[in-house]
C-alpha cells in the first residue's frame, strides 16, 4: 500500500544543540508544521547499533544479563552496541559479538532493522543472526560487566510473556527470529560494506 507523506512532513526552520555528551547529542529544533503553524522538538541524536542474535549449534540462543543505570536493574538482553563513526554494520555485529561473548560466527543473516523511539530520538538498530559460532575469549569495556547464558527460542518468548524480558530491541528481534526460522520473513539482502547514516 503505497502512502503519501507531503501532507504529514514537518520543515526545519532552526536547529540549536542544547546537549552533547560522550555518546549522546541533544537538539532542539524550530519547525514548520503541515497546516503551517510552527512548533518545537527537542529529540535525541544517536549513532546507530547493532543487536546480534547468536544462535549456537544446539539451537539455543546467548544472552547477556546486564545492568541498565537510567532503570537501576539488571534487564536480559541480546547482545547490541554502537556503531563507530564510519564502521559498516556488520563490522559493527562482528566486532560487539566478539567483545560482549568472545565468540566468532561464520554465517551472517540480516534480518532488517528497528526504530525504537521515534518519539525522541533518531535511533536505529540493526538486527542480525549470527550461525556457526566459535568459542573465544571476551573482551568487554572496562565499564561492562554481562553474564552470559544460553536458552531455546521457546523459553526466551515465556520470559516475554512473563515479563522477564523486557527490553524492547530484544523483544522485537526474537520475534523476527521467530518468523525467519518458520520461513514467513525471509532474511534481507545486505552489501556487507553498508554503512549507517
Amino acid at each position: 500500500m503505497q502512502h503519501s507523506d507531503d501532507g504529514l512532513t514537518e520543515v526545519c526552520l532552526t536547529s540549536e544543540l542544547v546537549l552533547e555528551g560522550g555518546m549522546l547529542r541533544v537538539k532542539r529544533d524550530q519547525v514548520r508544521l503541515p497546516s503551517g503553524n510552527q512548533s518545537q522538538r527537542e529529540f535525541i541524536m544517536h549513532p546507530g547499533a547493532v543487536l546480534v542474535i547468536p544462535l549456537l549449534d544446539n539451537g539455543n540462543l546467548l544472552l547477556e544479563r546486564q545492568f541498565r543505570y537510567p532503570l537501576n536493574r539488571v534487564f536480559i538482553e541480546l547482545p547490541a552496541g554502537k556503531i563507530d563513526p564510519d564502521e559498516a554494520i556488520l563490522v559493527t555485529g562482528q566486532r560487539e559479538l566478539l567483545e560482549e561473548t568472545g565468540y566468532t560466527a561464520k554465517e551472517w543473516v540480516y534480518l532488517g532493522l528497528q526504530h525504537p523511539c521515534i518519539g525522541y530520538s533518531d535511533e536505529v538498530i540493526y538486527m542480525f543472526i549470527a550461525r556457526g559460532l566459535l568459542a573465544g575469549e571476551a573482551m568487554q569495556d572496562e565499564d561492562e560487566q554481562l553474564e552470559l547464558f544460553e536458552a531455546s527460542l521457546e523459553a526466551c518468548l515465556e520470559m516475554v510473556a512473563m515479563q522477564q524480558i523486557t527490553d524492547a530491541k530484544t523483544i522485537l528481534a526474537l520475534m523476527y527470529l521467530e518468523k525467519h526460522l518458520q520461513g514467513i520473513w525471509p532474511a534481507l539482502p545486505l552489501n556487507p560494506l553498508l554503512q549507517h547514516g
